[in-house]
């Protein structure tokens, strides 16, 4: 696979390292709450300020989630691993060096698999490393005209950063590889994974090399790229500039760029560090991190069924297309409350259907999740054993879904509260009919002529008199009955 557009002599290289804030509630090394939007510089103390004598500890919290993490992407976790203070400087880094894992890390070895398209088979992207470190603070380039500023909220906060090998070919397989991570940690429930407030965030790194080749030229790394459409396009346009350099005779510079979504294009920060600019060493602070055996298993044994899995499972178990599955598979949110409707109800594929399209579009209207609709399992499951038994048509169904939503009652109150309840009595029917007869004299001409396509428009009609509470199948007895008749 290598990206389209890129010249046919060459191929993409690309490698990502992804950072991802782990869900906790204190920091990776003091008390201080991890939360995001508070006032700036709240949420310090001494120890991630860096302020001399401040000792760190680990929080145990983190390590667990990370352990979680390592074995969700089939890495090896090891059971000694070393902290390292990372030296550099920046306005936001506090002590002046990063407390991270270098040549000892948490884990390493990982593989995770993707389709790889209509060739068939799949792609293997190898997993380097996994490793546990804190978070920098944040600069402020928007606070003050013409000045910087720096908020230390975000110093100190856990994260794990996962490198890949340089496995991408092409820029969409870094994407495509991006949502199956990103909905990983989203079923691991170790981060909210969320991009806009930077608790993911991907840096990636680009090289070219000539086709058919294992040589790896200079690569350049890409920054602090914020969504994975941006990356798409980073890693594309880094790609093409190398090529183009490579072609007029050029060297590419070994430099760390940003990318301006603007312009759509990179450009460069600063040249780029090499591992002895950091002057690695290990910290001295914190002891060396050691998991035993029991630590290992309650960490396997809290894993959940992964995405994979459990499309498999959905369409074995409940007898789903794979699109269902796929689709309720895409967040554990929405897997877990399908299933708790189906177990309610003798048809699973009306469950899905509901879940997949009913719910999911009354919460996509709302921008809500689906826990935030409030619609209990068996309530959504009551409603769809009323369609089934013939008391609601779909379309009155969908009406009393919303109203479940707005009142918070269940639909037989709904029901009975709005009137909404579907009518297949003769007296009611018949007036309906009798009016759209009267009103559409043309139509009916035509329809008795041989247009008996006809009758759609006047179950139309009827259901708009009606406010779709007439039954469609008794409704589409009555009008054949009228119309066929030429009194």
């Amino acid at each position: 696979m290598t990206d389209p557009g890129l010249s046919s002599s060459y191929e993409s290289v690309a490698g990502l390292e992804i950072h991802v804030q782990l869900k906790t509630r204190s920091k990776m090394f003091c008390g201080c709450a991890a939360e995001f939007g508070v006032p700036p510089n709240t949420n310090v103390c001494p120890v991630c300020l860096g302020l001399p004598g401040a000792l760190p500890v680990i929080n145990a919290s983190a390590v667990e989630l990370a352990v979680q993490t390592a074995l969700a992407l089939g890495c090896e976790v090891h059971t000694r691993s070393v902290f390292a203070r990372k030296s550099y400087f920046y306005p936001d880094l506090p002590k002046g060096y990063q407390i991270s894992q270098y040549d000892r890390p948490l884990a390493t070895g990982g593989l995770v698999k993707l389709p790889a398209g209509s060739s068939g088979g799949e792609d293997r992207i190898r997993i380097r490393r996994l490793h546990l470190e804190e978070d920098s603070g944040k600069s402020l380039h928007d606070r003050f005209a013409g000045r910087t500023a720096v908020d230390l909220n975000r110093a100190g906060i856990p994260l794990v950063e996962i490198v890949t090998e340089p496995d991408f070919s092409a820029a969409s397989q870094a994407r495509e590889f991006l949502d199956r991570l990103k909905q990983t940690l989203e079923y691991l429930g170790v981060s909210d994974c969320n991009m806009e407030e930077g608790s993911l965030r991907v840096d990636a790194n680009v090289s070219v090399r000539p086709a058919g080749s294992d040589e790896l030229f200079t690569k350049t790394e890409v920054k602090n790229l914020n969504s994975f459409s941006q990356l798409e396009k980073a890693v594309e346009f880094e790609a093409s500039r190398h090529v183009a350099i490579h072609k007029s005779g050029g060297a590419v510079e070994h430099e760390t760029l940003l990318w301006d979504p603007d312009r759509g294009e990179t450009r460069p920060l600063r040249g780029k560090e090499e591992v002895h600019d950091y002057r690695y060493f290990p910290e001295p602070d914190l002891p060396v991190l050691e998991l035993d055996e029991d630590a290992m298993a309650r960490a396997a044994r809290a894993l959940p069924e992964m995405p994979r899995e459990k499309v498999g499972r959905l369409v074995s178990e409940y007898g789903l297309p794979g699109y269902d599955a796929e689709v309720l598979s895409s967040t554990r949110e929405l897997a877990d409350y399908f299933e708790a409707v189906a177990q309610l109800t003798p048809d699973p594929k009306a469950a899905s259907n509901w879940v997949m399209v009913e719910v999911r579009t009354v919460a996509n209207e709302r921008g809500s999740s689906i826990s935030e609709l409030d619609i209990e399992p068996a309530r959504l499951a009551d409603l769809i054993g009323r369609v089934a038994a013939g008391e609601l048509s779909h379309g009155l169904a969908r009406q009393v879904l919303g109203r479940m939503v707005e009142t918070g009652k269940s639909a037989e109150e709904v029901m009975e509260d709005d009137g909404l309840r579907q009518i297949g009595d003769g007296s009611h029917l018949d007036g309906w009919v009798a009016e759209a007869l009267a009103e559409n004299p043309a139509e009916v001409d035509r329809y008795r002529d041989g247009e008996e396509r006809l009758l759609t428009f006047f179950i139309g009609q009827v259901m708009r008199k009606s406010g779709g509470r007439a039954d469609p199948d008794r409704l589409r007895e009555v009008l054949e009955e009228k119309l066929g008749s030429s009194s």
